[in-house]
């Protein structure tokens, strides 16, 4: 439909009554029909035409504009707007541009402001980078200009309803059933397990299905920069989240805050959806301080690479020596799971690895399942995520949760 009859037909209903404030979404819903219908010049649309038309405009009101439709598409994983007129989409693992676009710049700085009024953030020239999330979970990423060169950009990472189950992954062939069993032994055992993955490696969507295997009857607080966990299968649940300070500076809550506050509420576990910076000391002395069963996600190339980004991710917050460093990571965290996203797009458990302790000032790795890439077929990757012989070294925990031995 021509652009300019939408933006004619949208300003006709803004001004017909104060409709963003007067009116349900059933009762402006029914008000734009009758505007539309009323247009000697849309009889020639079809029934369909007239009902996308007629959400369009709703969606301009109460939605996100031209963004909701693409919200609301289970297929699409993910939005990235570069600027207002420049949009891309990725579905099924491909990236695409739309041939879409706001009307204005300005329309699309409306739409960012809604989305980070309802989470209580704030974005603007003097703090223009900020995480948010919509209301279906979907976390989002705002830049603003100065810092974005092209104009207002926004990345939207989308979830699926549900979260995925640890079957779910198993039948995509992201890891096998043996290391799904071996995994839910670790997480039943109250092992200290840090997924590590690169940028869209699939570490959150991993980290929910390993929190299914948590036993019901414990008390879980996860504490993440924007909530985007799905955990459902622990009724006992504190979820929490930071806060950006405000326009004068004040009132920031930081992720090593959360951390802190939430040993005085009787955890069972602390699950911290990622650490970025100086709060991973914080993470690990909870770790280290009986909070056993927790889990975490950090980026990372590989398991090897995760260890020194922990290194210096608590050496940027605290004056310690390096050994010091090493003998925390040591002794607080006993699995990496490492996630990697193939060049076929899909998402694979690549490396389980138990830490076995310290030899020589470093912390060694007793690896324990790898993935053997065998060829590729019809375009996929080949392989199978494969147990290395090596046996878990430190039992002490399964034992003490009643199980006998873990596979390997």
């Amino acid at each position: 439909m021509d652009e300019e009859l939408f933006r004619e037909l949208r300003q006709e209903i803004r001004s017909g009554l104060d409709v963003t404030s007067a009116l349900g979404n059933r009762e402006l819903m029914q008000y734009i029909e009758r505007t539309v219908f009323r247009r000697p010049e849309l009889r020639e649309l079809t029934a369909q035409e007239k009902r996308s038309l007629i959400r369009r405009i709703f969606d301009s009101f109460r939605g996100l504009d031209i963004l909701q439709p693409l919200v609301d598409n289970p297929a699409i994983t993910e939005i990235m707007i570069n600027s207002h007129e420049d949009i891309f989409i990725e579905q099924d693992g491909v990236v695409s541009r739309l041939p879409l676009k706001f009307e204005s710049r300005s329309r699309l700085e409306d739409i960012i402001q809604s989305i980070v009024a309802g989470v209580n953030r704030v974005v603007n020239e003097s703090s223009p980078i900020v995480d948010a999330r919509l209301k279906d979970g979907s976390r989002v990423n705002i830049v603003l200009p100065p810092v974005a060169l092209k104009g207002p950009t926004m990345t939207i990472r989308k979830f699926p309803e549900s979260p995925m189950t640890m079957q779910d992954l198993i039948v995509r062939r992201a890891l096998s059933p043996e290391a799904a069993e071996f995994l839910q032994q670790l997480v039943v055992g109250k092992y200290n397990i840090f997924i590590s993955g690169g940028t869209g490696s699939g570490k959150t969507t991993f980290l929910n299905a390993l929190s299914q295997f948590i036993p019901p009857d414990e008390r879980v607080i996860t504490i993440e920069d924007s909530a985007e966990l799905q955990i459902v299968t622990v009724p006992n649940l504190v979820a929490l989240e930071t806060r950006n300070a405000n326009t004068e500076g004040r009132g920031e809550i930081a992720i090593r805050d959360l951390i802190r506050s939430s040993l005085r509420m009787r955890p069972n576990r602390i699950v911290v959806g990622e650490v970025r910076g100086s709060e991973a000391l914080d993470m690990l002395q909870a770790m280290n301080t009986g909070h056993d069963g927790s889990l975490s996600t950090g980026h990372a190339n590989n398991t090897r690479d995760m260890i020194s980004r922990l290194e210096t991710m608590v050496l940027s917050g605290a004056d310690l020596p390096v050994p010091v460093v090493r003998q925390q990571i040591s002794s607080a965290i006993d699995i990496f799971v490492h996630l990697s996203r193939m060049r076929d797009r899909t998402r694979k458990v690549t490396e389980i690895s138990e830490v076995a302790g310290l030899e020589n000032g470093e912390v060694v790795l007793n690896p324990l399942f790898r993935f053997r890439e065998t060829g590729e077929k019809d375009g996929k990757v080949e392989g199978e995520l494969e147990p290395t012989g090596n046996g878990l070294i430190h039992v002490a925990k399964l034992q003490a949760a009643g199980i006998a031995a873990a596979k390997k």
